[in-house]
């Protein structure tokens, strides 16, 4: 599988120009958490990005309901959700606070500064 790298930063970047938020970098060889429960399909889709931490890149992404469960969420390099969920890649630019929900015929992006509280 061939990632075009600038393709997916150019449609970051204009996602973040049209909510008028400051594009931050997602290196997507870092990791993000994705729930166990994630599909190819399933909605609603949710993601926040809190602060970076370690191999991390700060994003929590999951399908359904949230769970507090330990084990709800499991690693996986950015770069493979390419094929997991490619609807998500224009989002991933979103700086550390933000949060996306995203359904068939609806998307919502907002900033959260709770998500930024230690």
């Amino acid at each position: 599988m061939v990632i075009n790298k600038m393709v997916i930063e150019q449609k970051q970047k204009e996602l973040c120009a049209r909510f008028k938020v400051k594009y931050q970098i997602c290196d997507l060889n870092l990791k993000v958490g994705i729930s166990k429960n994630f599909c190819k399909g399933e909605q609603p889709i949710h993601g926040l990005r809190v602060k970076a931490e370690g191999d991390t890149s700060g994003w929590y992404i999951w399908c359904g309901e949230w769970s507090d469960a330990p084990d709800f969420f499991k690693p996986l390099h950015g770069i493979h959700l390419q094929q997991w969920a490619e609807i998500v890649m224009p989002y991933l630019g979103l700086p550390e606070g933000w949060r996306f929900l995203l359904a068939e015929n609806y998307e919502d992006v907002w900033e959260d500064p709770a998500l930024l509280n230690d």
